[in-house]
């Protein structure tokens, strides 16, 4: 049976620990890495988690088209980690003008971001797949004074009540302890 589990929680409340947790014992687990080396700093926080995580998992690399992942894999288990960054290259994988773009072209983006996760949740749903997505909490912080950051806010915001109103178990995580809000 299908199962879909959202863990969110600010940077380094440990929801990527707890995620991992979850799949404790099966090496059942494709694990889908969604972040870009874009620098030196970003490198290390990607060879952090390969670091921290089981290695008889197989790792995809990649931020589109996953619900073709899904259906190639023969694992059970999924994780993906983080929404938030496939969100991100998502939202500019293309070039665009944040600041003078109207909300009608916002909406255009949120629904072409929310189709990809409709995809791969309804990939995961159709082939008996358990996934867990890890994303951020971006919303508790003041609002952001430059409009693109608002935009990406307000996306990831939005994205992330989607993807918790089709998820089965939906977790925050704070000081490493997760608490189960769905």
């Amino acid at each position: 049976m299908s199962k879909i589990t959202l863990v969110t929680g600010g940077s380094r409340s440990g929801k990527s620990t707890f995620a991992e947790s979850l799949f404790e014992g099966t090496d059942d687990v494709l694990y889908i890495a969604t972040a870009i080396v874009t620098d030196k700093e970003m490198e290390n926080r990607i060879q952090r988690h390969i670091k921290d995580r089981n290695s008889n998992w197989n790792t995809y690399e990649g931020f589109k088209n996953l619900d073709n992942i899904i259906k190639s894999t023969d694992k059970k288990y999924v994780l993906l980690d983080c929404v938030t960054i496939m969100m991100t290259n998502l939202l500019f994988e293309k070039e665009r003008d944040y600041d003078n773009m109207p909300m009608e072209d916002v909406d255009g983006i949120l629904d072409d971001i929310k189709y990809e996760f409709k995809l791969l949740i309804d990939s995961c749903r159709e082939h008996d797949k358990e996934l867990v997505m890890v994303t951020n909490e971006v919303g508790s912080g003041i609002v952001p004074e430059y409009k693109i950051s608002r935009i990406f806010r307000d996306i990831a915001g939005w994205v992330n009540q989607y993807i918790a109103k089709h998820s089965d178990e939906v977790y925050i995580v704070a000081c490493g302890l997760p608490l189960k809000l769905k």
